[in-house]
């Protein structure tokens, strides 16, 4: 078996962004997967408000019910499989460091060396990032990878006030 995306503005893929999108989510990915006469759906979703088991049931019906009514597109027997991102995913947009503002990251920089720190704010062209208790602001572009590391205990209560802090004299500053 092997994993191929779908080709973007694929008829497939635009079947089901649009079925997606209309449950109020975003199509992070998608994915078919030939295993004989059968293929796998692999459909990854995600929000800002994040992806539940409820989610996941409600987009999975969307997105059956999509490709049933343009089975041309499949033309067999399919299993289909919505997700969301494992945390594990790395962080390439804008998006993915904003749904995971205040978790930890571990970033490879471009030049050499990386920062493990907390993430605060972000836009569109870098992210704040606490490391070691002082705020750096990092363009994407410096970036080479990007991944949360899972945490098993809640973030340290002044790590997260001094990322408030940050983002109040932001907002005080605008």
């Amino acid at each position: 078996m092997t994993a191929q995306p779908a080709n973007p503005g694929s008829a497939t893929e635009s079947v089901v962004r649009d079925a997606v999108g209309g449950t109020g989510f975003e199509l992070e990915s998608l994915e078919e997967v030939r295993a004989g006469q059968r293929r796998l759906i692999r459909v990854i979703i995600d929000s800002d408000a994040g992806v539940g088991l409820d989610d996941v049931a409600t987009v999975s019906r969307a997105v059956s019910l999509a490709l049933d009514q343009h089975d041309e597109l499949i033309a067999g027997p399919y299993t289909l499989e919505v997700t969301s991102p494992g945390v594990d995913r790395p962080l390439t947009q804008p998006r993915h460091w904003r749904r995971n503002r205040l978790r930890l990251v571990r970033a490879a920089l471009v030049s050499g060396g990386e920062l493990v720190g907390r993430i605060g704010d972000c836009d569109d062209e870098g992210v704040t990032l606490l490391v070691s208790g002082a705020l750096y602001r990092v363009r994407y572009a410096e970036l080479r990878r990007a991944v949360v590391e899972v945490e098993f205990r809640q973030p340290p209560v002044p790590e997260l006030a001094a990322l408030d802090g940050a983002r109040r004299q932001d907002l005080e500053e605008r």
